[in-house]
């Protein structure tokens, strides 16, 4: 199935392979949307992040042991994200581990108040999406920061609660590696980071990783500090690592390099939030600031900057929601038509569905696949002529999925499409 080309070429960030970054200190890459790093000491492991399926973490652990059979006797989680946290109960083998997470560790696999109402059945429904985890290999080309073709038995299922929470920054001795444990807010705020000042290698979590950063989840997510995050590629910096272990992609080598690409990803987040702030104060409404924001050229040719995850234009809208909420600062919006009857008074307006269905498909043909779908949203929304607006806008989401470099979007939009033609079957 055809996709853009610089996202294909976004697998080699994900080629499996356990990497040695010195004799003690391995990263599997690869072998699930996120990374496992091992620390072998004299008698014992420390394990940083468990991966997302216990399937995956399997794989993973059999793979290693023809590098060490020593047990693994530490677990750290960088973060809660369950791609990260799902994997425990294989590494553990069955026994009693030592599980280390930040003070404010919190994560959707336990503790959920089902008393309470929550949106989850919509998250669900927009996280399958978002991955594309009913979509064919070949539809899914990634997940942008990890392969598309991966395990999912066991998904989130191997996940074992934390025995020791950490605050602010913690020393501590595990197997003969003294570790230093940073609060470090970015992709979520109960994230640290892992130093060895002895080997120089600093293990990033999801603070970093070769593509933009994922500042907004399409799948939704709760607003993620900009700032916060920025501070943080500083604070990373401060330490001068030799080799980064970022929780997705490849490792980055070497003390000038890794120093560029913080530098830079800071920037990109910055720039993000000054441009929008820019257009908010000049009174400006989210989807106009964002349309035609691009980074600068010199960060946006960063190889480690491309939109594989995070996406420019998503981010500068969640700036704004996160920062000044949902309303956009124009009053009509305060009294906004519900879609179906906006739909229904612009059809007649346009003096008829078939003329608006026209109008759809002529976009679609030349190209105009947002106007296109707005127009076939219309339709479907208005239930006139909605089969034929529905086509016209399978046709159009296949196609944009197609030529953007995205992974969530290509998912999201492929999905979208193969519903609309399940419904309508």
């Amino acid at each position: 199935m055809p996709a853009h080309p610089d996202l294909i070429a976004q697998n080699a960030q994900f080629a499996k392979q356990i990497h040695k970054l010195s004799d003690t200190v391995y990263t599997a890459v690869g072998y699930a949307a996120s990374n496992v790093h091992f620390l072998i000491g004299d008698s014992g492991i420390v394990l940083i992040d468990t991966t997302e399926t216990t399937q995956a973490a399997e794989n993973i652990l059999a793979d290693f042991r023809a590098i060490s059979t020593l047990p693994i006797t530490t677990i750290i989680y960088t973060h809660s994200h369950r791609d990260h946290i799902s994997g425990a109960t294989v590494f553990s083998e069955g026994r009693d581990v030592e599980v280390i997470a930040a003070d404010n560790f919190t994560s959707d696999l336990v503790g959920v108040d089902n008393s309470r109402p929550a949106p989850n059945k919509a998250l669900m429904a927009r996280t399958k999406r978002h991955f594309g985890i009913s979509l064919r290999p070949d539809e899914r080309i990634s997940v942008g920061v990890g392969p598309g073709d991966r395990p999912m038995k066991g998904m989130g299922g191997g996940f074992i609660e934390p025995t020791l929470r950490v605050s602010g920054t913690t020393q501590i001795t595990r197997e003969g590696f003294d570790i230093e444990l940073a609060k470090a807010p970015g992709e979520t705020p109960d994230h640290i980071v892992v130093w060895l000042a002895a080997q120089k290698t600093l293990f990033s979590g999801d603070n970093f990783y070769h593509a933009f950063p994922n500042l907004y989840a399409i799948r939704g997510t709760a607003y993620r500090d900009f700032d916060a995050w920025a501070d943080t590629m500083d604070q990373l910096m401060a330490y001068a690592p030799e080799v980064l272990c970022p929780g997705h992609t490849q490792p980055v080598v070497g003390a000038d390099a890794i120093r560029m690409a913080l530098t830079n990803y800071r920037d990109a987040i910055r720039y993000v939030v000054s441009e929008t702030v820019k257009g908010m104060n000049a009174g400006l409404d989210p989807v106009t600031i964002a349309a035609d924001m691009k980074l600068p050229a010199d960060l946006a040719s960063k190889p480690y900057l491309q939109e594989f995850y995070g996406h420019v234009g998503y981010a500068s809208r969640a700036y704004f929601a996160g920062t000044l909420g949902w309303f956009d600062g124009n009053p009509t919006s305060l009294g906004e038509l519900p879609s179906a009857l906006e739909a229904k008074k612009i059809i007649a307006l346009a003096r008829g569905a078939a003329a608006v269905l026209k109008a759809a498909q002529d976009a679609l043909v030349s190209g105009d696949l947002q106007w296109a779908l707005e127009l076939a949203d219309r339709l479907i929304a208005a239930n006139d002529l909605s089969a034929d607006g529905a086509q016209v806008k399978i046709d159009a989401l296949r196609l944009i999925a197609d030529d953007t470099v995205n992974a969530p979007t290509r998912n999201y939009y492929l999905l979208c499409a193969r519903e609309l033609e399940e419904q309508s079957e």
